[in-house]
């Protein structure tokens, strides 16, 4: 054996900081024993998430053997176990997960990129275009991309690079402000406000939505349609002006980019036209897109009406049978896996 899976000194803090609560800190009036005790199971837990102690999949298995074998849920240990595990039957985190499985097809058809380069394309004369064009990408893409991380450092940010690269602009060169520092900004804050707008655009959104239906004793249960719905004119008026805002305060040194537009139509020449697996992907998303905002029930009536879930689900299973996406995919999918899993425990 070469090394310990753990990182011993993480670990270790992590572990002092859970027994200190446990053991040495009294438990506040009102507050149950037990509950004390899945606070500092919590809390350990978290801190070796900080300290990187295990990778966070493995954590989320350490912290669902903690719970059912300290029995901090229930006395009986078939009890403890089933509470340990019951949160994995919860439609919203396989909502989130399952959505990940799908977001796999919009990296493997080039779907994402060819989006991003047409944007360019079309606004793409001026650097405040190509701002524009980012953000734009970034929206039209989050509804069926819940891992942010992917939509904008593995969709985006090449775009971007690939842009700003093409003036000069490097901060290897200390030629980032010609545009590449306006552009990476752009691209940075597009991701946090695109992803607020739907519950399927990054991971924590549907554990607020459990959490807060929880909270209100279900008397307020928040749909994906009922969601896009509440986000849509503050998150069109941040798109709207975000890449304005930062055009004035990091201005670019270079405004007019009549190359740009040319280099993204030499892209999507490379590119060639749309595949079939594009074309399948981009109907699958409309597919999903209509059955989350509930179109079919607002037609045909409720009995149209398909869970949120079932329509990831559907998803999932049409780019499965078409070949857009294969089996193995969807099993090296691993952020999919790891936030079942993580969301599961937590």
């Amino acid at each position: 054996m070469d090394k310990l899976g753990f990182k011993p000194i993480p670990a270790a803090v992590a572990l002092a900081i859970a027994l200190v609560i446990w053991f040495l800190i009294p438990v506040p009036a009102g507050v149950a024993p037990q509950a004390w005790h899945l606070l500092a199971m919590f809390v350990g837990i978290i801190a070796a998430i900080i300290g990187k102690a295990m990778p966070i999949g493995a954590l989320a298995i350490l912290a669902i053997m903690l719970v059912a074998v300290t029995g901090v849920t229930a006395e009986k240990p078939d009890n403890a176990m089933k509470d340990a595990l019951s949160s994995f039957a919860s439609p919203l985190i396989w909502l989130i997960g399952v959505s990940i499985m799908i977001s796999r097809g919009i990296l493997k058809t080039g779907l994402g990129a060819r989006i991003g380069y047409l944007f360019i394309s079309v606004f793409g004369k001026k650097t405040l275009g190509i701002g524009y064009s980012l953000a734009l990408s970034e929206l039209l893409i989050a509804p069926v991309t819940p891992s942010n991380t992917a939509r904008g450092g593995g969709i985006i940010h090449p775009i971007m690079k690939a842009i700003a690269s093409s003036y000069d602009s490097d901060p290897e060169k200390g030629t980032q402000s010609r545009m590449g520092k306006y552009l990476a900004l752009v691209n940075y804050h597009s991701n946090p406000i695109t992803s607020a707008m739907f519950i399927t655009a990054t991971a924590p959104n549907p554990l607020v939505v459990k959490l807060i239906s929880e909270a209100t004793g279900a008397e307020i249960n928040l749909t994906w349609s009922t969601w896009a719905l509440a986000m849509l004119l503050p998150g069109l008026a941040a798109i709207a002006l975000m890449p304005l805002v930062l055009y004035f305060i990091f201005p670019p040194e270079i405004k007019n980019t009549p190359n740009a537009a040319q280099f993204a139509k030499e892209e999507l020449a490379k590119l060639g036209p749309m595949s079939g697996a594009e074309k399948i992907m981009l109907g699958v998303f409309a597919v999903l897109l209509l059955l989350w905002a509930g179109v079919p029930a607002m037609i045909f009536g409720k009995a149209f009406a398909v869970d949120a879930t079932a329509t990831a689900f559907i998803g999932l299973v049409l780019l499965l049978l078409t070949g857009v996406l294969t089996w193995d995919d969807v099993l090296k999918e691993k952020g999919a896996w790891d936030t079942v899993t993580w969301f599961a425990a937590l």
